[in-house]
């Protein structure tokens, strides 16, 4: 599909950016980092996220694959992680999720891939192993079972896009599916309810847990990837029903009308009590937590339910939300998941999925406005929330991005 949107500029600026980050020692002067998320293995703010984006730019003909090499080559230098702790975002995960995508188009990468793909097998079974423990127990998840950044949506989700014949992949969406179940609970809350504040750990603001509607960290991660199987043709038993179930909670939370519909970010145990959200407590249209995300969502879910309703619903929230100054000055961030271009990208895969023209004729104004952020300030390099995240969003937008396997799957927008 075609958009109205100021493509030379985009490119232009995706270049720029792109050849800023060009070499790890231009990026990182003074060597590799060696903790925290700018970890060489971390997607989010690691060598990873950077090298990601230059993948997917020689895999379009835009960039140059010794470039995605020599990014590659950072990123797994040393002892890779394959702890109990590993996933999506960090460890053999991560690196498997960039490895599967550059050597889909090039031969070169297949044997370190295989390798990757066993420890990350390893990683998932044991995560399911645990999980399924946890569900016999009757007791409440813990954040980082099942969200996309953490635990199993984020592993499902590589899994999907590596090999959805395999029977882990099969595995992953039954335990999602489970994670559904109705379980014994009194408060007639649904059972991804988390016992924690929204860190994940306990929170003397959240005595009682929360529920998380999010992509980053709560069940909207796992209705996208359902979904996403679903429309897949990958079906396990019980898929639709806990498509449904996640649904019916969505909904039962969704607020404003037809013309401009939101879903929190989260509730706590006393908004469940009064069934009432304050429209203050509306959530910025991030994609970790906001419309960028849960639009996109309950778009995969209707189109996964066969729902025309549900689709024009989702539309209409990230329709309103690129129509509204109010809600576009709420993201000032560059990033993509707390700023414009985790926006950005999620209206464009929302606009080419169906040939939205509406959608499509609002990405320009967006486009204009990251682009001049972009040029007032320098940026943090890493993929999640700096300019290798933006340069990706403003580079698919110019070029259609490369076939399948989508780079953005692992922020599960497809």
């Amino acid at each position: 599909m075609t958009t109205t949107a100021p493509a030379p500029a985009a490119l232009s600026t995706a270049d720029q950016l792109a050849d800023a980050l060009a070499t790890p020692r231009t990026v990182w002067p003074g060597g590799r980092p060696d903790g925290g998320r700018s970890w060489p293995q971390s997607l989010a703010g690691g060598a990873s996220g950077v090298a990601l984006l230059h993948i997917e730019r020689a895999r379009t003909g835009r960039g140059d694959w010794d470039t995605a090499h020599t990014w590659l080559a950072t990123a797994v230098h040393g002892e890779v992680s394959a702890a109990a702790n590993a996933n999506l975002y960090f460890g053999a995960p991560a690196l498997a999720y960039i490895t599967h995508r550059a050597a889909s188009a090039s031969s070169r990468y297949r044997r370190v891939l295989e390798r990757l793909d066993k420890a990350t097998l390893t990683v998932t079974r044991a995560r399911l192993a645990e999980a399924h423990l946890r569900i016999d127990r009757a007791e409440r998840p813990p954040m980082e079972e099942f969200d996309l950044i953490q635990g199993l949506s984020g592993l499902g989700a590589y899994h999907l896009s590596r090999d959805p014949g395999r029977e882990i992949t099969r595995d992953v969406l039954s335990y999602l599916v489970r994670l559904t179940e109705p379980m014994p609970d009194r408060a007639g809350l649904p059972p991804w309810w988390m016992n924690v504040g929204p860190t994940g750990a306990p929170h003397a603001d959240y005595p009682h847990g929360h529920g998380n509607f999010g992509l980053a960290h709560g069940i909207g991660s796992a209705l996208s990837v359902l979904s996403l199987a679903l429309l897949r043709d990958l079906a396990v038993p019980g898929m639709v029903d806990a498509i449904e179930r996640i649904c019916a909670w969505t909904d039962r939370w969704r607020q404003g009308d037809v013309s401009d519909p939101w879903w929190p970010g989260l509730i706590s145990l006393q908004q469940a009590a009064d069934g009432h959200v304050h429209p203050d407590l509306r959530p910025r249209p991030s994609w970790c937590y906001g419309a960028s995300g849960t639009a996109r969502a309950q778009q995969l879910a209707g189109l996964a339910l066969r729902d025309p309703a549900r689709v024009r619903a989702a539309e209409n929230a990230i329709l309103a939300t690129l129509r509204d100054p109010l809600q576009l000055g709420k993201l000032p961030e560059i990033g993509l998941c707390h700023g414009m271009a985790g926006l950005l990208h999620a209206a464009w895969r929302m606009a080419t999925e169906l040939g939205n023209a509406e959608i499509a004729a609002e990405l320009p104004r967006l486009t204009s406005r990251l682009i001049a952020a972009l040029h007032q300030d320098n940026y943090d390099p890493e993929l999640l929330d700096g300019a290798a995240g933006a340069a990706l969003a403003l580079h698919t937008l110019s070029t259609g991005g490369a076939p399948a396997p989508h780079w953005d799957t692992f922020l599960a927008l497809a």
